[in-house]
Formats: C-alpha cells, sequence, structure tokens
C-alpha cells in the first residue's frame, strides 16, 4: 500500500495522545471519544502508513519502531503547533513549562546543578521533574516519552534501539581533593604521592573510572583503593568524611571545595570528564533544552 500525499492530522493527534496514555481507554477518556472510534481512527493512520503503530503487551500497547519514529515526528508537529499560536498571540501559554530530565548516578550534581539552574529563568515559568538512575533505564523511559532529557557521562549506545540523538555538552580534566591534613601531605610530589595513598573511585564501567584506571596504569600507581562507588554525591560524602582521596571534575573545583570542606591536592588534563544531553529531538527546539546547552556554554567555555 503506497503512502498517500497527505496526512491526516486528526488521526496523528489520536495516535499521538494514544501513545502518551499508553492505552486506548486513557487516551479516549482524555479526547473525549469512544473507544472504538479511537481505535478506528488510529487503524486508519496505520493502513494509511502501510505499517502496525503499537503492539499489545500484557495491559500496556507499546509503539512499534515505526511506532517511535511517527511518535518522535508527532512530537515534533504538535510541539511547533504550540509555538505557532503562542506566537501569533504574541504571549506565552500562562502555565510553566514541564520538563522532566534523567540525570546518571554517576555524573557529579554540582554540574547538573549547573546545567540545570539556566531552566529555572525561562520566560513563562518552568517545573523541574529530575529522576536520577542508571543510564539503561533513564534511555528506557526516554524511549517511552516519559523524559524530555537524559543527562550522562557517554553517548547514546550504539545499537541502544532507541530513537534519540546525542549532544557533546562539554567536557573539562579532574582534580583531586581530600580532607585539608591528607591534601597537605600528599600535594607535594603529587601525582606520585597517590602510590599508596588511601582513594575513593567511581564504581567499575563508568567513563570516568575507566580514564582514571588508565591515567594510573600509565603513571605506575597504585592506589589503595578503599571504596568503589556508583553514586557521585555518596562518593564525595565518603571523601569528605576521610575514607580517602577522591576526584571530581575540575570546572566546578571551588564549589567542591566549599561545599565538602576539602582541599584541592592536585590536577590532571589527562582525565577527562565528558557530558552529554541525550534527547529525541535532532535539532534542539525545546526551550529547556535550549536553555540547558547554553549552561553548559557558560561551565565549560
Amino acid at each position: 500500500m503506497s503512502v498517500p500525499a497527505w496526512l491526516n492530522y486528526h488521526h496523528l493527534l489520536y495516535f499521538h495522545a494514544t501513545a502518551r496514555e499508553g492505552s486506548m481507554t486513557a487516551a479516549a477518556k482524555k479526547l473525549r471519544l469512544a473507544q472504538p472510534t479511537l481505535s478506528g481512527q488510529i487503524k486508519q493512520l496505520e493502513d494509511a502508513l502501510g505499517e502496525p503503530l503499537f503492539e499489545r503487551r500484557g495491559r500496556r500497547l507499546e509503539l512499534t519502531a515505526t511506532g517511535r519514529t511517527v511518535y518522535h515526528y508527532a512530537e515534533e508537529i504538535f510541539g511547533l503547533g504550540q509555538e505557532l499560536l503562542q506566537a501569533v498571540r504574541g504571549r506565552p501559554s500562562g502555565r510553566p513549562l514541564r520538563f522532566a530530565v534523567g540525570v546518571s548516578d554517576a555524573l557529579p550534581k554540582l554540574v547538573v546543578y549547573r546545567l540545570l539552574a539556566p531552566v529555572f529563568g525561562l520566560e513563562g515559568g518552568a517545573r523541574l521533574d529530575v529522576r536520577d538512575g542508571d543510564v539503561p533505564a533513564l534511555l528506557s523511559e526516554l524511549g517511552a516519552h516519559r523524559l524530555d532529557l537524559v543527562l550522562s557521562d557517554a553517548p547514546l549506545p550504539s545499537g541502544s534501539g532507541i530513537l534519540a540523538y546525542s549532544h557533546a555538552l562539554g567536557e573539562c580534566g579532574v582534580t583531586f581533593f581530600a580532607q585539608p591534613s591528607v591534601a597537605a601531605a600528599l600535594s607535594p610530589t603529587f601525582p606520585q604521592s597517590l602510590d599508596g595513598a588511601r582513594m575513593l573511585l567511581p564504581a567499575p564501567g563508568s567513563a570516568l573510572r575507566r580514564g582514571l584506571d588508565e591515567w594510573l596504569d600509565r603513571l605506575g600507581l597504585s592506589p589503595d583503593i578503599v571504596g568503589e562507588v556508583g553514586d557521585s554525591a555518596l562518593l564525595e560524602a565518603f571523601g569528605r568524611g576521610g575514607a580517602g582521596v577522591f576526584a571530581a571534575p575540575t570546572a566546578v573545583a571551588p564549589e567542591v571545595a566549599v561545599q565538602h570542606d576539602v582541599v584541592a591536592l592536585g590536577a590532571t588534563e589527562d582525565v577527562r570528564e565528558r557530558f552529554w544531553a541525550i534527547s529525541a529531538e535532532r535539532r534542539i527546539r525545546h526551550p529547556a533544552v535550549g536553555a540547558v546547552v547554553a549552561g553548559a556554554r557558560a561551565l565549560f567555555p
């Protein structure tokens, strides 16, 4: 069956609502339509495109690969429609913009704060919904359109099966911190002083851990690894308590020192910490995502 020259946008709207709600029952209630009517309209869209858009998984409807592609374009189409209405009216909608962000556990929270802070300055206001966790789970949420953005220490993995795009936000070296007395003893001969020193490292598998392992091995240094911690905030809390030396991005080194009452004992540009935004948009149109990118330019000039 050939694809029609013109798309029925009513059918697309009904499909979009069903995908967002996760069921025809919920979408029909929201749209104030009878469920058979809604089902029939979506079936007409599937017939016109020649591909199924949903598959049933238990009680929920899941998007097919084609469905995810169609949903992505529907998001952009209806998002542009709202922008058009607001532009013609010459005023914002009056409701705060909701911005749902997933944050990798591995990312330093001070960096996340600096990246997201500009969102609060958006015209018309914004309501930020931040969820942290492991990246595969967050990407699954992004693929299900329950998140607008994922902040990670790595780009979208190849073969993830998720229709999304990676945007490089920036990178910087790392600075090593410890309690004042420990830093005073280690800083004169840094980095050689790390050999045998008590040290806290990120969990294996993270981008920063790989970089630190390679750097230490290249220098022939073998610190006493007293802890491997996946959550960056917990790792820094252990460091503040005196458990050992820890590394944090140089871009926020002054804030780390003040917040955790620790002292920098040395830094290196040979270990790079990189930051990525993963979104469903190839071209950034979402104003909050634009604010995050602007914040990154200020943080990583």
